[in-house]
This record gives C-alpha cells, structure tokens and sequence, in this order.
C-alpha cells in the first residue's frame, strides 16, 4: 500500500468483510442487552426482523453462560420476500433504529461513529496477519498495536470522530506510527502542576525531556523575552494542537500564556485507549495521557484541569493502601501510579461552561508510571484485552498461551484469576473500593512460559470509587467517593468482570475447545471460595454482598451509548446514568 493511495484499505472486499463483523457483533451483543429479540428457527438457527418486519436477518449462533451470543460471521444472511440482500452496517442500524432507541439527534451521530469503526477494521485487514501462537511470544508493544477488536461490549467502539484518515494512520492505536509529542510552555497564572510525594517539577521534567530539550525551550522563551521561570512545560497531542488548540485557544497564543515550543525528542505509540503514549525512546520513562478532544465510545477524550490536580494525590493514596496490605502483598498485586499532571484553565470558556463541557477539557497532561522497570528476569508485558483476541484464523491468544505454557486450561486460568479476580475482591470486600478492571486498564506479568504471574492496574484517579459513606479520606483524595445504592455494589464486580470479560473469554475458550463452560465457571468460583475462605472476618460482608447470588442485573452498555454517545456515564456519579435490564443467571450461583 502506498501513501499515494490514503485510501488504499477500502475496498469493496475489505468493507464487505468489515460489515459482516460488525453486524455480527451488533446481533450478539444487542441481543445480550434485549434490544433484539431473536426468534429460533430450528437447531442453533435464529432470525431478527427489522423495525416494519420486511427484512429479515438469518444468523446461527450458540448460547453461553451470561445470555451470551456466539454468533457465527459467515452464517448470517439478509433477506426481504424471497431475494437475498447484502450485509451494510449502517443499513443495519437504520432498519433497527426503532428497537435500539435512536432518536433523530444521536442516529447521524452514531451512524458516523459505525462508518468509522467499520474504516478501521478494514485499515486493520491491510496489515500482515499474526497468528495468536505469534503474537504470544511478541513484545508488549506489538501486541498492544495487534488487537483488533476494542472494547468487546461496544458495537462502535472505534468512533474517534474528528480524525481524519490520515490523523488516523498517524495516531490510531492499530497503525502503530511511532510519534513525537508537541511541547507548549504555559503560564503559571493559568496553569497547574501537581505531583505526588517526592517529586519537584525542575527535575521531573528534566529527567522526562533531558537537560538538552529543558535548557532549549528555556532559551526558545528567553528569545522571546519572556521568563522561563513564568511558564510550566507541557505536553500536547498532535492532533489536539494543531485542530484545537492553535485556533480555539489563539488568543491564549497571541497573548503568549501558551507558547508553542514544538516536538520533543522521544518517540512514543498510542496505545489502546488512543491518547496514552508509551515511551518507544526509553520504555522505562513514564506514559503520558494527553486531552484529546475526539469523540470516541460514548465520551469526548478530553482532560480536566481541574480533576488533574488531585490526581498525584489520589494515586499516591490507593499505592500505600495496597502496599500496606497483605493479601495485594500475596498476590503481587500493584498499581502503575499517576505520578505527576499538568492542567491549564482556559478562564473566558469556564465561566461560559458547566464542569461537564469539553471546552474545560482540552489542555490537560498527566504522566503515569511505566510497568518495564518492575519487571524481573524472564518476565513480559501484555495487556489484559489481549485474552479476548481471536486472529484470522479463529485461533485466540488465551489459547496460545494456555498451549504455551504447558499446563492443563483449568490451571493456568486459576493462577489468571488469582492475580486478577482476587485483588478485585479483596478491594471490594475489605475496602469498599472499586476500580474499573477491564481489559484496557489491566497489564498482565507473564512468566517466560506464558503463564500470568501478577496483575498491574492503571488509570486509577478518574474510574476508582469508594463506596463506603464512612470511610476515612485525605482531603485530596474525597472525589473518589461516591454514592452507589447498596444493591448496585457489588455490579462494580459483576457487570466489569464477569458480564465484560469472563463472558468473553469463558466463551472464547469454549468455542475453541481449549477449556469448556462448566470448568471455567468452576475455577472463577473456586478463585472466589478460596478468598473468602482466607478472610473470615469478612463474613458479614460476603454474606451482605453475596457473589454466589442466583442472579444480578444486567447493566447496559451500548444502550448508554445509543441514549447518549457524548457523555454516557457522570463519573462523579457513575451509578445514575445505568441502563439496569432485568437480570443474568450468575454463573457461579451453581457452585455456591
């Protein structure tokens, strides 16, 4: 492919094979969240009608645990009378518009949103195919570039409206087009930097930049005429400079309380959740996240400002609390801290806005901790959302590695869970707290036979709650407490694990035959046994949330997004915007 062509990836071919797998996933997943209701025609057979019951969708597909839908790409088929239609995404959604709830404002919203999922997957089909058994045994960085899915929930879960295609062979994830960040120098009146516990801004930056990049931006101002001491250093994605900022905030430019300083030297790649950049220079320095203002998933990419300063603070918080604790000690369970952020007031747009507007959003920076320097000999990265990738062939990377590893599938998801599910639990169970742990936000340690050894979190400050009115808070730390209904609790568990990923990989792993339901099931239960059986003090608190529960509700997700594709969720008060569904049978309840 040639740059020549910037739209070489879409051909019919391509495209038709895009709409087959979106589609296919829109029956599964809006089945699961009874949008549709398909009727059975026969032995695993089923059909849904379109909204004025003249089209008709033949599909076969197997039923697993969670009212999971396997349905199978290659077997569906449309149909109107007796003539058979081609498969269109968009065309899809349309003829359903009516069941999923599209009102006129979101439907050419989302419509958007699909066009653009359905461009990259077709952009993704141009890249030489890795098998899983490869992809295994590959670096972080290439399997973090590898996925092909998102977030294995959302039908447009790869909307990034306001890129352009060649923004997207620049900064999408999958692209894998190593960049440079831009640098702008802010002024202290306007800007705010906060950093956790021992850390001083002069040396954070240098020891981020090197003395070489500090000491020319310095002189960069000093050419200027202006005080290098008056301005913070911050970085900015590309993007979000050269289409927002350079025009949206010109006067800041004109005024010169920001100051445009150019690329810094180290190169960095996307990573999955598209504005967090991994350090390719030096794997050792810290991520950055950067304010994007793209619609992507059901939210603009921005930053706050203002939740940016207790940030440090909170991360610092939540890493002595597990550094504390026994049970995280056992399971090697850690976080990668939000050591420093960076945020910069825009005065004139935040008194025009509410604290949800996006224009409050747009120029705000933090710096995570890089997973590489904690990494004993033998041992590598790969981010949990990989174990729910399936390659051309049908062949996952759950699998690869189970095969890798030598041990029976029941043992090596034993130790999975044991490193993942059970810091979970203990999180919620002994401190009300709850993070958001999927597949995005989970690093997995791998040991040199494929085998997980420990869980590392990230992106702490804006998705960890605590649930308990009671608990004793730093100041600093008081925004992470919310106030979640007492029988909504315990879905922090059960809709982001097992409804957002075990129903997945359960379900992956018995449709390749690697490990069946009932076994999987059992050692998720047998994980969450063994807990409760080293903690009995905490009876009272396993009985009053009680994950062996026949049944829990069933939260939506794509309803969310298909209500609401610009602010889904107020993460201040997460558990308000739910769309509860009626109830999932607990796979777990059996082996209570």
């Amino acid at each position: 492919m040639t740059l020549t062509d910037p739209v070489a990836h879409l051909t019919p071919e391509r495209w038709a094979a895009a709409n087959r797998a979106l589609i296919r996933k829109g029956l599964a997943e809006f089945a699961h969240e009874r949008l549709l209701n398909p009727q059975e025609l026969g032995e695993s057979r089923y059909q849904v009608l379109s909204d004025d019951g003249t089209t008709e969708y033949r599909f076969t597909a197997d039923r697993f645990a969670l009212d999971h839908w396997q349905v199978y790409p290659e077997s569906i088929s449309r149909h109107r009378g007796d003539e058979q239609l081609p498969l269109d995404a968009l065309v899809f959604i349309t003829e359903l518009r009516g069941s999923l709830g599209l009102s006129d404002e979101i439907l050419p919203v989302y419509l958007e949103e699909i066009s653009s999922t359905l461009a990259g997957t077709a952009y993704k089909a141009t890249k030489p195919p890795v098998t899983a058994a490869e992809l295994a045994h590959a670096g972080f960085q290439a399997i973090e570039t590898g996925m092909t899915e998102g977030h294995p929930c959302f039908v447009a879960n790869n909307g990034r409206l306001g890129f352009g295609v060649d923004e997207f062979r620049a900064y999408a994830p999958e692209a894998a087009s190593p960049l440079h960040l831009i640098w702008l120098a802010a002024r202290r009146d306007r800007a705010t930097f906060t950093a956790g516990a021992d850390i001083e801004y002069d040396a954070f930056v240098r020891a981020e930049l090197g003395d070489a990049a500090v000491d020319g931006f310095a002189a960069t101002l000093a050419g200027r005429g202006l005080d290098p001491a008056d301005y913070l250093l911050m970085p900015c994605h590309p993007w979000q400079w050269w289409n927002k900022l350079s025009v949206t905030f010109a006067a800041e430019v004109a005024q010169q309380r920001l100051v445009y300083l150019g690329e810094g030297d180290d190169s960095y790649l996307a990573q999955q959740s598209i504005r967090t950049f991994f350090n390719t220079s030096d794997p050792a320095k810290h991520y950055v996240k950067t304010a994007l203002s793209v619609l992507n998933m059901g939210f603009m990419r921005g930053l706050s400002a203002a939740y940016m300063e207790a940030t440090p603070a909170i991360n610092d918080w939540l890493h002595q609390l597990i550094e504390s604790d026994s049970v995280f000690a056992a399971a090697r369970f850690s976080i990668i801290r939000e050591r420093a952020a960076v945020g910069y007031r825009h005065l004139e747009y935040e008194a025009a806005t509410d604290r949800y507007s996006p224009y409050r959003k747009m120029l705000a920076a933090l710096w995570r901790e890089s997973p590489v320097p904690s990494l004993a000999e033998g041992e590598r990265l790969a981010t949990m959302a990989s174990l729910l990738h399936v390659d051309h062939a049908g062949a996952s990377f759950a699998g690869a590695l189970i095969k890798e590893s030598g041990l029976e599938a029941a043992v090596w998801l034993r130790r999975y869970l044991d490193a993942y599910l059970l810091p979970v639990l203990h999180s919620f169970y002994a401190y009300d707290l709850a993070f958001m742990p999927h597949g995005e936000n989970v690093i997995l340690v791998l040991d040199e036979n494929g085998t997980v050894s420990r869980a590392i979190f990230k992106d702490i400050a804006e998705e960890i709650v605590v649930m308990d009115p009671a608990a004793v808070l730093p100041p600093a730390v008081e925004r992470v407490r919310a106030e979640i209904p007492e029988d909504m609790k315990l879905l922090s568990v059960f809709t982001d694990v097992f409804d957002c990923f075990f129903r997945f990989l359960g379900a992956t792993l018995a449709a390749e035959g690697v490990l069946d339901e009932d076994s999987f099931w059992r050692a998720v239960a047998d994980c969450v046994h063994a807990y409760q059986a080293s903690k009995p003090e905490l009876s009272d608190r396993f009985a009053q949330y009680d994950m062996f529960a026949e049944t829990f509700a069933l939260s939506a997700l794509n309803r969310l997004q298909l209500r609401n594709n610009k602010q889904m969720v107020d993460l201040a008060d997460p558990s308000a915007a739910l769309q509860l569904v009626g109830d999932l049978v607990n796979p777990i309840a059996r082996f209570a």
